[in-house]
């Protein structure tokens, strides 16, 4: 026989023994020409068979055997493992045909479609980026082995969720050109639901107190909606830190968790957690030494040390005088300092010697401040609220402070804060703040038709970030056969490079017949406004500004008589013809106005705030010479209060009082104050609250106090700072001193001074949702003392559900 069709088997055929050699030989000399042998040979020519999708490129790039190379079982069984060890073929096999080596494969099925169906605690796109990541998907290469253990770490995400009757079942089905499908239905049955927490060992605390902390908890009545008796492993271990953090922080420094058992009941259904302690004794602190390298003087960081000798040991006090510190050295660019309380137990004494080690690093400097994540904002736009420069050592109180400041641009929804070291330069970094843009600004318009009123008109846009410059610019049109307004303002809110604010404005307003609920004249009026802002402190600004009004009012003989008597008593009156039995007259008056006010702003954002403060005082005086005199002074407060987790209470107060002066008798009646209403004493109609005219209609006063108080419930991250959902108790009412009389139904006079009897109160619960076209408030409140009116009195409007849309920017 000649030496053509020589076979070399497989990896697996030499595994025989060598009995059984011969017999195999034999078997392969029946089969071929080919006698069964092992010399070797020199390849002068190699191809592949069985080949579908795979190159037959790729195939010789993997095989460690070239032309001219000497073959022999042993490079036999390296070119198999080679060719094995890409996870690309079911079967591999090395023949020879003369001096051609010849590789016969199998290749493995490639995945045609993958889908996932019954999961609900984990998102199926979240799965199949990690499905991805292991091979698990659509064109790529199917090994059984990877399903397998997929299936077993689907399995075990849901035993950490607690939920230990999930069924994970996977399928297999071979489709046309070597290719297959995979299904994975996941049944997640119902998570394991806390029946039992039991804490063994625990001598010197109730388990109520230990456990008041806890994530997880036995059935209660807020379960529902907290789902703390949901069991998660991963609560669990939180929960053993919060365990361990409220031993350590009382005193009982060698305190320890001895062992931790999870018992579940046979339908796993139901959980039972049973923990195991070592208390310990209580200890005290005998001594606090600050050892290292101390860049800032010691008796700085001593003041920052909340555990002193004598006191009872806490863990948390040694923490927190641990970030104090390494803050503090933050502020001189040591941003990498490390700062480690190192208590020794003494547990004869039961006393604990704490030293605080010191290790400064070397100091940090900024080399560039990078804006990832927004492109329609000028970098210089950004810049300039920058209080961390370039070139400066880094300090984490200016950096934090950058941070605040983008945080409040309206036109910023969230900001994030990374530092990245510069390759080579271990004292330098790099400063990213990644913004989320929101949406600048609100826009509507509308077109209606009315008998009355013909076609109507009207649109408003408020944008916050004008051409990417910071600017804003608000502007406001609406017109009818019978009313006519516009108005533009502008505020380059970086009028100077110190941070120096102008806004001007000017307005036009043609009503020829207002009949609004708060007043009973025909006006026409126009004006314009200057005003300018200066920031004195990160967080205290001033404005003063001037602001022009001329105006006309027009009222007639079936005026109310509150109408009446201020026409005819300030500006210049003026008589004009009447119609059909109707005297027409009214009063033309020119006045400019003086405004100063003072801001105290330190909340973490301008939208949604949930920490911080804001105080607001306005004082308007118009200009001696000018045709009604007045002042008005209006003083605003907000509070936001973190109380528990993410559950933040805002308390809001609101005073105003004004005053006509010299010949004016009383306040023009565009000025007078308002309350009730959305944004007001909730639950009372709108601007009902307080004075009514001779018709019954809402008036204003010129004293006005108004509070709200609302416990903030925390929503999901992703709705935080786009929605705000709120219980509430408002209080507050509207008064008049005097300069206005009013009478009651009978016609009998009646006064409305301030008198704490007369607070108005409600309480009840609020909704905000920021959209394009504004803020929407809805709200549902019950009125606690309304007033039903009666024959001589007039009575409370109430609104239980009340909707508006208001200017968010």
């Amino acid at each position: 026989m000649n030496g053509k069709g020589r076979k070399f088997v497989n990896a697996e055929s030499h595994r025989l023994q060598k009995h059984c050699a011969w017999a195999l030989a034999c078997l392969c000399i029946a089969i071929s020409p080919i006698s069964y042998a092992q010399e070797s040979f020199v390849v002068s020519d190699m191809r592949v068979e069985g080949l579908q999708r795979i190159s037959e490129g790729t195939v010789f790039n993997y095989l460690p055997i070239n032309v001219g190379d000497t073959v022999d079982s042993t490079r036999v069984q390296e070119a198999i493992r080679a060719l094995y060890d890409q996870a690309i073929f079911d079967d591999i096999e090395l023949r020879r045909d003369e001096d051609v080596l010849v590789i016969v494969v199998k290749e493995r099925p490639s995945i045609e479609n993958f889908v996932i169906e019954g999961n609900k605690d984990i998102k199926t796109e979240d799965l199949m980026e990690s499905l991805r990541g292991v091979g698990l998907s659509r064109g790529r290469t199917f090994d059984r082995s990877v399903l397998d253990n997929v299936q077993q770490f689907l399995t075990e995400q849901y035993y950490n969720r607690g939920k230990y009757a999930v069924e994970v079942e996977t399928a297999v089905t071979e489709r046309p050109n070597n290719t297959v499908g995979i299904r994975i239905d996941v049944k997640e049955g119902d998570r394991a639901k806390i029946r039992q927490v039991n804490i063994v060992g625990n001598h010197s605390f109730d388990e109520a107190d230990i456990r008041g902390g806890f994530i997880l908890d036995t059935a209660n009545w807020l379960s529902w909606f907290r789902q703390d008796d949901r069991y998660a492993k991963e609560s669990l271990s939180g929960d053993l830190e919060t365990l361990r953090s409220f031993y350590m922080d009382r005193g009982y420094a060698d305190f320890r968790v001895e062992s931790t058992q999870v018992a579940i009941s046979p339908n796993r259904k139901d959980v039972y957690v049973t923990i195991n302690i070592h208390e310990g004794q209580m200890y005290t602190i005998s001594d606090v030494k600050l050892v290292g390298d101390m860049v800032v003087p010691e008796q700085t960081l001593r003041s920052m040390v909340l555990a002193q000798p004598g006191s009872i040991f806490s863990l948390r006090l040694l923490t927190a005088s641990a970030e104090f510190m390494s803050f503090r050295m933050g502020e001189e660019g040591y941003a990498n300092a490390e700062i480690e309380p190192v208590p020794e137990l003494d547990h004869e004494s039961q006393e604990v010697a704490v030293t605080f080690f010191i290790n400064p690093a070397s100091r940090v400097y900024v080399r560039r401040i990078n804006f990832n994540g927004v492109d329609q904002i000028d970098d210089d736009v950004l810049r300039r609220h920058m209080r961390q420069m370039e070139g400066a050592y880094l300090a984490n109180r200016l950096v934090d402070r950058s941070k605040i400041n983008l945080q409040r641009l309206p036109y910023v929804e969230g900001v994030e804060v990374e530092t990245a070291a510069v390759d080579g330069s271990p004292d330098m970094v790099d400063v990213d703040f990644n913004l989320e843009y929101r949406m600048p600004g609100q826009f509507s318009g509308g077109l209606g038709y009315s008998d009355a009123q013909k076609l109507m008109l009207n649109g408003s846009i408020v944008h916050t970030n004008f051409l990417g410059t910071g600017d804003r610019v608000a502007l406001t049109a609406n017109s009818g056969r019978f009313s006519t307004a516009y108005s533009l303002s502008h505020t380059d809110t970086y009028r100077t490079k110190n941070g120096i604010s102008r806004t001007l404005g000017v307005n036009y307003r043609d009503i020829t017949q207002f009949t609004a609920a708060a007043s009973d004249f025909s006006t026409t009026s126009y004006g314009a406004t200057i005003e300018y802002g200066i920031p004195i402190t990160e967080l205290q600004s001033v404005s003063f500004g001037l602001t022009f009004n001329s105006a006309e009012l027009l009222s007639s003989t079936r005026s109310t008589q509150q109408a009446q008597d201020w026409v005819t008593n300030n500006g210049t009156p003026f008589d004009t013809a009447g119609r059909n039995g109707i005297d027409f007259f009214g009063t033309q008056f020119d006045v400019a106005e003086f405004v100063v006010g003072w801001i105290y702003d330190s909340r973490n954002r301008a939208i949604f705030a949930d920490q911080g403060s804001r105080q607001q005082v306005f004082l308007g005086y118009a200009v001696p010479g000018s045709d009604v005199e007045f002042f008005t002074v209006r003083y605003n407060f907000t509070k936001y209060l973190p109380i528990y987790k993410q559950w933040t209470v805002r308390f809001n107060a609101e005073l105003a009082y004004g005053q006509a002066l010299g010949d004016t008798t009383a306040l023009p009646p565009y000025k007078q104050f308002q309350g009730g209403g959305p944004q007001s004493i909730r639950g009372f109609k709108e601007s009902f609250l307080g004075p009514r005219d001779s018709f019954g209609n809402p008036y204003g006063g010129n004293v006005l106090a108004a509070t709200q108080l609302e416990l903030i419930i925390p929503l999901p991250d992703k709705f935080r700072s786009q929605a705000r959902a709120s219980f509430f108790y408002d209080a507050g009412n509207v008064f008049n001193t005097g300069e206005v009389l009013f009478t009651d139904r009978l016609g009998s006079p009646v006064t409305y001074k301030p008198d704490l009897a007369d607070i108005k109160t409600s309480v009840g619960i609020a909704v905000q949702w920021l959209a394009p076209l504004g803020l929407f408030r809805f709200s549902y409140a019950l009125p606690l003392n309304e007033f039903a009116g009666n024959d001589r009195f007039y009575g409370d409007r109430i609104e239980r559900f009340q909707f508006s849309i208001g200017n968010a920017f």
